[in-house]
């Protein structure tokens, strides 16, 4: 069985997004100043280009993800990706509705309504033996309050955006503890730090 891990890029000041779903261009632009190219499975997000140092641990946490989670508001954000997930993986989006454009799921998107449990087992019955990647504040927040998830990653970058969204807005089971870094790489750009969930 795979393990439950988030990720997310940050600023220096501790925000996955600013004001008003602002500020994407300066907490990615380590995604185009390298010369390892990821490909991009969707049709609307273009392939990355990372340095050697962030595709040395990328490029196995991709290869080991075999599912993803995402609330609404991610999936609704990036137009459901154009219809395919880029890491190229079935995505279980937790919604209070499914889109009424899809009316049946299929192997790019799976919809839950059912709250965090179920939608985390869903997509740990689609990544079968692989790991599951919870993108997006609000599900990271939820996985971790119900002790659901095991590692949280970390890309930091050199920029402050002032204010935003927090990676664990709002988070309702405080102090949470954590092991580690257990991994710490220096990118072009962006530091990687991965840590372990305290249980």
């Amino acid at each position: 069985m795979g393990k439950v891990t988030t990720g997310a890029t940050m600023s220096l000041d501790g925000f996955i997004a600013g004001p008003g779903d602002t500020g994407f261009e300066l907490l990615f632009q380590w995604y185009g100043n390298g010369d390892v190219e990821i490909p991009s499975a969707s049709p609307e997000v273009p392939s990355i280009r990372i340095s050697a140092a962030s595709a040395e641990l990328i490029k196995p946490e991709w290869q080991n993800t075999g599912a993803l989670l995402v609330g609404r508001h991610l999936y609704d954000l990036t137009n459901a990706w154009g219809g395919r997930h880029p890491m190229d993986v079935p995505t279980v989006v937790l919604t209070h509705k499914r889109p009424e454009n899809r009316p049946e799921d299929d192997e790019n998107f799976v919809f839950v309504t059912e709250g965090i449990e179920a939608a985390i087992a869903k997509a740990k019955e689609l990544a079968g033996d692989k790991n599951v990647g919870v993108n997006g504040g609000q599900m990271a927040r939820q996985c971790l309050e119900a002790g659901l998830l095991d590692e949280v990653g970390i890309e930091l970058v050199p920029v402050l955006l002032g204010s935003g969204t927090p990676l664990f807005a709002e988070l309702g089971a405080t102090p949470v503890q954590f092991e580690g870094p257990i991994t710490v790489v220096e990118g072009t750009g962006v530091t990687h730090l991965r840590y372990r969930v305290k249980k």
